[in-house]
């Protein structure tokens, strides 16, 4: 295929997603492999590339253009939807509205299959109730766009590759809401997105729910019995190379050795600090199920930090590295 197109959406104007855009459009070696554009409003673009001391401009455009299009500049479909200056590092309902409108526009042309893959910036829950949506999250709206019934967050990280059956959820109603057919839903959708890596039989594990796997009835409620082994065998009956239910104080060890390929985690903590102690700067946060591509930025709005200029692009280069290749595969 041709290089593919990355619609790259700016996230929440009043945090480091649009001053990160900016960095990354620095790292000329990301244009060898894609075309990105960014959809969000240019103004605030503008601003941010003076935050970083960047010299490129930004060329706005109406809708997606025929390529090929000026890549030198930043290249932004611009929804022109915040008509006032906002701030940074503050919760704006403003704020919080357009970043669901780019959202929301990279959704149309992903379904029009007229972009290739989604790379989000970061959102902020707060400023996004604001705005009127009432979703907590990336994940959550895009699966609700495009009509998708069942998906799951993928954490990419170069070491560790996780899966998670259960995200935004206490910890007490996230275990009474797994099921086996759930489990056995993410296992799938794990063994599918490595494949989009071009691995054609991917190693699984699936964590324990409980300590030392359950301990044969000796710690929890036969979780693991109920919830887990029979979406195993459901799994090997398909052919898919699975393992568990593997104690979570060791699965990620042995992941990381190279025993695995990915790892499917049962509730948001079980599988969001490993990979973030192996290293929270070159995470990518991935949606699986979905239609079509999308990955993100594993980080947060870090309003601390907005309009200094320091912050670090790391994630959204290898985000936008990530979305590349499984375009790639998934075209191939």
């Amino acid at each position: 295929m041709d290089k593919p197109i990355i619609a790259v959406t700016m996230g929440d104007a009043c945090g480091i997603g649009p001053e990160i855009i900016a960095r990354m459009w620095e790292h000329r070696y990301l244009f060898d492999i894609c075309t990105p554009i960014v959809i969000g409003d240019a103004k605030i673009l503008e601003r941010a590339v003076g935050y970083v001391g960047s010299a490129r401009g930004v060329k706005s455009y109406s809708e997606l253009p025929a390529e090929p299009w000026d890549t030198e500049s930043i290249a932004c479909i611009d929804l022109k939807v915040l008509l006032h200056e906002v701030p940074t590092g503050q919760v704006h309902p403003e704020a919080g509205r357009a970043a669901y409108l780019y959202i929301e526009r990279a959704v149309e042309l992903a379904m029009a299959k007229r972009i290739d893959a989604i790379c989000t910036g970061p959102l902020n829950k707060a400023a996004l109730k604001a705005g009127g949506c009432h979703h907590p999250g990336h994940t959550e709206i895009l699966a609700d766009l495009s009509n998708t019934k069942d998906y799951a967050m993928m954490l990419w990280s170069p070491k560790l590759k996780v899966v998670h059956v259960t995200t935004h959820k206490g910890l007490l109603d996230a275990i009474g809401s797994i099921t086996w057919e759930r489990v056995l839903s993410v296992i799938q959708m794990s063994h599918t997105a490595m494949q989009s890596y071009g691995i054609q039989a991917p190693r699984i594990a699936v964590a324990a729910i409980n300590p030392h796997a359950g301990e044969e009835g000796l710690f929890g409620h036969g979780e693991e019995e109920d919830k887990i082994y029979p979406a195993l065998q459901e799994a090997r009956n398909r052919g898919i190379v699975v393992d568990g239910p593997v104690p979570a104080d060791t699965v990620f060890f042995r992941a990381v050795r190279g025993d695995f390929d990915v790892v499917v985690a049962m509730y948001h903590d079980q599988g969001h600090i490993p990979v973030k102690v192996l290293g929270f700067e070159a995470g990518v946060n991935i949606t699986v199920g979905l239609p079509f591509i999308r990955t993100s930025v594993d980080h947060g709005t870090a309003f601390d930090i907005a309009g200094t200029g320091k912050a670090d692009e790391k994630s959204l280069i290898e985000a936008m590295r990530q979305a590349a290749v499984m375009a790639r595969h998934r075209s191939g």
